[in-house]
C-alpha cells in the first residue's frame, strides 16, 4: 500500500511538473510582449527627446562683435519676428561693438531694440530685418514658460553646437553674498554659456537666457592655497525677460 502511495505522489508530482511548464510556456509571450513594449517604449521617449533637442537647436544663434571679440562666440536665442535675445554683455556696449547675429556661419547686421546691463538686467533685444533670414527660422515662434524655475526641474541648454540636459538648484547651494542669482543650474563645464537659452524640457519654453557663472573660493586642505570653485550657472528667469522686453515681442497667448 505505501509503495501505491508513494507512485501516486509521484505522479501528481509529474502531472504538477507538466501543469507547471505549460502555465510556464503560456505566460512566456506575455513576460515577451511586456519586455517588447518597454523597449518600444524606451525608443519612442529617445526619438522624441531627439526631435525636442533638435527642434530647439533651431533657435540657437551665435553673437559677434565687431571686431570679432577675443573670447570667443557668444550666444542668442531667436523669438520670432526677426528678434534675438542675448546677454548684454555678450553684445557689449552696442554704439561701440555693433553686434551680428550669426547663423550657419553667415552674419547678419542687427539693429539694438533694448540694451541692459550686466549688474541690472544682462539682457539685450536685437533685431534682424526678417525677410533677410533663412526660411526655416522665419516661421519660428518662441514661447516664454509662463511659470518660475523651481529647484529640481530638468531644463536644457541650447547653443548652435549642443543641447546639454541639467537641473535647476536650490538657492541653499549658492554662497549667501550672491544669492540674489538664485535663478540656477549645474553642471558648470558642459552647459551652454553666457547667452545661450534655458528652456523647460517638458513645455519646450524659454526659461531664461544664460548670464554668468557662480563661484566660491575655498582653501585647498593639501596644498593650503585657496582656490576657485565653480558651484553654478545663473540665468535671467522668463519673468526678468518679459519685464524687459517691449510688449508684442513675443506672440500673445
Amino acid at each position: 500500500m505505501a509503495a501505491s502511495v508513494i507512485a501516486s505522489a509521484d505522479e501528481r508530482k509529474g502531472t504538477k511538473r507538466y501543469i507547471d511548464r505549460g502555465r510556464e510556456s503560456a505566460s512566456h509571450p506575455i513576460r515577451v510582449t511586456s519586455w517588447m513594449a518597454l523597449l518600444l517604449l524606451a525608443t519612442v521617449k529617445v526619438a522624441t527627446a531627439q526631435t525636442t533637442d533638435e527642434t530647439l537647436l533651431a533657435y540657437a544663434v551665435n553673437i559677434h562683435q565687431t571686431p570679432m571679440q577675443t573670447w570667443g562666440p557668444g550666444y542668442g536665442i531667436y523669438l520670432g519676428h526677426g528678434y534675438f535675445l542675448t546677454a548684454a554683455h555678450v553684445a557689449g556696449r552696442t554704439w561701440f561693438t555693433r553686434p551680428k547675429v550669426t547663423i550657419s556661419g553667415q552674419e547678419f547686421p542687427t539693429r539694438v531694440i533694448k540694451e541692459g546691463q550686466l549688474e541690472a538686467t544682462d539682457l539685450t533685444l536685437l533685431a534682424v530685418e526678417e525677410n533677410l533670414l533663412p526660411m526655416r527660422l522665419r516661421l519660428r515662434r518662441m514661447r516664454l514658460c509662463d511659470t518660475p524655475p523651481r529647484p529640481g526641474q530638468e531644463v536644457v541648454t541650447v547653443v548652435p553646437e549642443a543641447v546639454v540636459r541639467s537641473r535647476i538648484i536650490t538657492p541653499e547651494r549658492i554662497p549667501a553674498a550672491v544669492r540674489r542669482f538664485n535663478t540656477a543650474i549645474v553642471d558648470v563645464a558642459k552647459t551652454g554659456n553666457s547667452g545661450s537659452g534655458v528652456f523647460d524640457v517638458k513645455q519646450r519654453c524659454l526659461l531664461g537666457i544664460m548670464s554668468r557663472k557662480i563661484s566660491q573660493k575655498r582653501t585647498n586642505l593639501v596644498t593650503r592655497k585657496e582656490e576657485t570653485y565653480d558651484i553654478a550657472k545663473y540665468f535671467v528667469p522668463a519673468a526678468e525677460i518679459a519685464a524687459f522686453v517691449p510688449a508684442g515681442t513675443f506672440d500673445a497667448r
